[in-house]
């Protein structure tokens, strides 16, 4: 076979192989694609495998096109097609325009199935699934990109991140959940990332700060607690004002102008207190002293500034705060972003791994790490929501798409018997991409008597974000 002089021994080894299981290991640009490509053409050319009874899978639109292209090229003998797809004069919509007439007028690949793994799950769900979901399901995708997006006539008029955001939005017209988010965000995306940038900057300590809900920066944890309560009941207050009252200008922690109120909180940090109580005496001024030692216990320590606080308080105040999510979030729409991007993350690592919510929250409530627990406490129920939005309005997503293939295929053998006898070779490239459930669908569409060809590289892994396993290739 001329064609394999221009691979090397592994790749022509690779090629002719008759193994059941074949995995190709090798590095970035050493020839993995192109020696799949020849392993699909050798099959139709040699050894008169039915182009029908071939399923190549790639990981991305691109990577579909790209595979399309090759075959093309490899079937011309003008090159006039290679010079087309290579101009760069041309836009891409004309050459994806002549990809589709190409394909179409060439029964050997038209007849072949190049997909990436969602575009074949919601081909099998749209022909095969239609007496379990009726055809009436959309796809909810956040972007264009993917393989046949453009051709998905049952898209959601939402995206999924758009979908979640609307949901927050909703969860936060709860104060309780509102202010717990904005603590969240402030203790580990605003003040976290401020201190690791400043000790970066500086090899010398730097003085640490805490931001209140409010929103302005308070020297102590335990300061920043008892602004944070201040704001949580509704009652004005001034940080550090200035004040002068006999013979000296000095700062207490808090004042409290309903109350006429006075707050002085006292830790092994705090300079003596007795000429300024001496100047609080004198003026006739209410000053009440809070201890670090209090804090220990943050309900009794709630509970002390309700009787300290509460007690004195001249006019009536409403218990029920107008909180506005657009308000309390308006410095930190990017950090309310990373938020979301985490929670959909742990959404599509649940649905691959079957975990249910519930039992993700349990684990997390018996984590050491307070950012674990009160992250779970956050998004779970924003998953919860968001899970019911999709039943109730039949969205699909990408793992959705997956996981409902599989369901249909485990559940109603005559079609998985009918995908099995159809794809008598399976062919998978960028196999160290794959998740837990992509091996799941290709345990269903695999037999004993078909050959799984897989080629990847094990020291990349693009999408290991989203749940792609390197042991399916040390373990394969």
């Amino acid at each position: 076979m001329p064609e394999l002089e221009y691979f090397n021994d592994q790749q022509r080894e690779a090629i002719l192989c008759e193994t059941k299981r074949v995995l190709v290991l090798a590095g970035a640009g050493s020839g993995k694609t192109k020696t799949l490509i020849q392993k699909l053409l050798y099959l139709i050319q040699h050894k008169q495998v039915k182009p029908s009874n071939i399923l190549a899978i790639t990981f991305t639109k691109n990577a579909t096109n790209e595979m399309l292209d090759r075959l093309i090229v490899a079937g011309e003998t003008n090159g006039k097609y290679e010079q087309f797809i290579n101009a760069k004069h041309i836009s891409q919509k004309e050459k994806d325009t002549e990809r589709f007439k190409q394909v179409r007028s060439k029964p050997w690949v038209n007849n072949l199935t190049v997909r990436t793994f969602h575009s074949l799950c919601y081909y099998i769900l749209k022909n095969y699934g239609g007496s379990v979901y009726d055809n009436k399901f959309r796809l909810i995708l956040e972007d264009d990109s993917f393989e046949s997006a453009e051709n998905f006539k049952g898209r959601a008029p939402e995206r999924p991140f758009e979908l979640l955001h609307k949901i927050l939005i909703e969860k936060c017209k709860d104060k309780t959940y509102l202010l717990t988010l904005k603590r969240y965000i402030l203790d580990f995306y605003v003040d976290r990332i401020f201190m690791e940038e400043k000790l970066k900057q500086s090899v010398y300590k730097t003085e640490t700060k805490y931001t209140t809900l409010r929103g302005e920066k308070v020297r102590s944890k335990s300061e920043r607690d008892i602004a944070d309560w201040l704001y949580r009941h509704s009652i004005k207050y001034a940080y550090e004002p200035e004040i002068y009252f006999k013979d000296f200008e000095f700062k207490p922690d808090f004042f409290i102008p309903q109350a006429d109120l006075y707050i002085e909180h006292v830790s092994d940090k705090s300079f003596p207190m007795n000429e300024k109580e001496q100047q609080f005496a004198a003026s006739g001024h209410t000053l009440v002293k809070t201890y670090e030692s209090m804090t220990q216990n943050s309900n009794l320590f709630n509970l002390a500034l309700e009787r300290i606080v509460m007690g004195k308080i001249r006019d009536n105040i409403s218990q029920i705060v107008s909180l506005s999510f657009e308000e309390e979030f308006k410095s930190y729409h990017d950090k309310i972003e990373e938020f979301l991007k985490m929670c959909m993350r742990v959404s599509s690592m649940a649905k691959g791994d079957n975990i249910p919510f519930e039992k993700i929250l349990c684990k997390a409530k018996e984590s050491n790490h307070d950012r674990v627990k009160i992250f779970y406490d956050l998004s779970l129920p924003l998953l919860a929501e968001y899970k019911n939005c999709c039943i109730k309005r039949s969205y699909l997503d990408f793992d959705d798409l997956l996981i409902e293939t599989i369901n249909l295929l485990e559940n109603h053998a005559q079609i998985r018997t009918l995908f099995q006898h159809k794809f008598r070779y399976i062919l998978v490239d960028e196999f160290q991409d794959v998740n837990s459930l992509q091996v799941k669908l290709l345990k269903l569409l695999a037999t004993e008597e078909s050959q799984l060809f897989c080629v990847g590289d094990d020291w990349q892994s693009i999408y290991g974000f989203r749940g792609s396993e390197v042991d399916y290739i040390i373990n394969f």
